[in-house]
């Protein structure tokens, strides 16, 4: 008796198709399964106060993870962010003097210098990303500290204040400024030569070089937008919380940054950058922690939760990696 070939066929292409759609599609998938739990189960959710409050909760996130996920387009990382978010804050109410403007230029120039410090180690010095950006990690909370005396300083300044608490056109600041971050990050990814040149790199580094890409000037923007994007976060954060607290702001906001990155499909492995998926990345921790909350889970729970999920999409990328 003969077996058909076709009987014996494996099932390896079906298994790597279903691995490709959940990196793909997966985030988006449990963004929406979220969505439809919350409506039937969480008493309130669909109210427009609560749907405001989740919104303005993950734009720092949403805004800090868009310049991760530039940084790890290029194969690295930036675990400084949480600490330049610190520092902008802590720079923040010593210009204030002359202006709301003038001292948020002065914060956003903090987070220029300190992304092009990190920029500097990794292409130039030739330091591994992760320490680069550790050092600044460790120090730059600390220069915020000095700069704030260790002191929360609180902002008066109404126009500042606005920024935590308006809106535009009937959209929360902090979520209009995260949604147009959001569409420049994807146009300059898909549509300009630096990110052409970014998706090189991080694929192959040795074979951008010899094909005599602007690799370190390429590495040094990434992470100055890196820095830029996280002091952004860290003055909005400011208005919000009325306060400079450079102790507590941006506290553990780059893990929530790589988790957005890598649950959206970013591979951790570079040449890849998926903004919308980063943006779903994001909204489905802030969703599953407060799905958490909400039905009286601690906080603790949460975390973990969150750190199976990031198993779970480094897991996803490391099988297609495979294939």
């Amino acid at each position: 008796m003969t077996v058909e070939p076709a009987t014996l066929t494996p099932a390896g292409p079906d298994r790597a198709a279903l691995t490709r759609h959940l990196q793909h599609y997966g985030v988006y998938a449990a963004v929406l399964a979220l969505l439809v739990f919350n409506a039937l189960f969480t008493d309130n959710f669909l109210d427009l106060a609560n749907l405001r409050t989740q919104l303005v909760q993950v734009a720092p996130v949403v805004i800090v993870a868009l310049g991760m996920a530039l940084v790890i387009g290029t194969e690295g990382v930036d675990l400084s962010v949480g600490s330049v978010m610190a520092l902008a804050a802590a720079v923040l109410p010593l210009y204030l003097g002359f202006g709301a403007w003038p001292a948020v230029a002065m914060a956003l120039l903090a987070g220029v210098a300190a992304g092009a410090v990190n920029g500097t180690l990794v292409a130039v010095v030739g330091l591994q990303p992760i320490v680069a950006t550790l050092a600044l990690l460790v120090a730059g909370r600390g220069i915020a500290l000095v700069l704030a005396d260790g002191q929360l300083k609180q902002i008066n300044n109404p126009q500042v204040l606005g920024w935590g608490t308006g809106d535009v056109l009937g959209v929360p600041v902090v979520v209009a400024v995260a949604v147009v971050l959001a569409g420049l990050v994807g146009f300059a990814v898909h549509r300009t030569t630096y990110g052409r040149q970014l998706v090189a790199i991080g694929g192959n580094r040795p074979a951008a070089q010899l094909a005599g890409l602007p690799v370190r000037r390429v590495l040094v923007v990434t992470y100055v937008l890196s820095g830029l994007f996280a002091a952004l976060a860290g003055v909005l954060a400011t208005a919000r919380l009325t306060a400079s607290d450079p102790s507590a702001i941006g506290n553990l906001i780059e893990l929530s940054a790589i988790t957005a990155v890598v649950v959206g499909g970013t591979p951790l492995t570079g040449g890849r950058v998926r903004v919308l998926g980063t943006v779903a990345g994001a909204l489905l921790i802030q969703l599953l922690r407060a799905t958490l909350i909400k039905h009286d889970v601690p906080d603790s729970t949460a975390q973990m939760a969150q750190a199976v999920i990031i198993l779970v999409a480094v897991y996803l990328a490391r099988e297609r990696r495979s294939r």
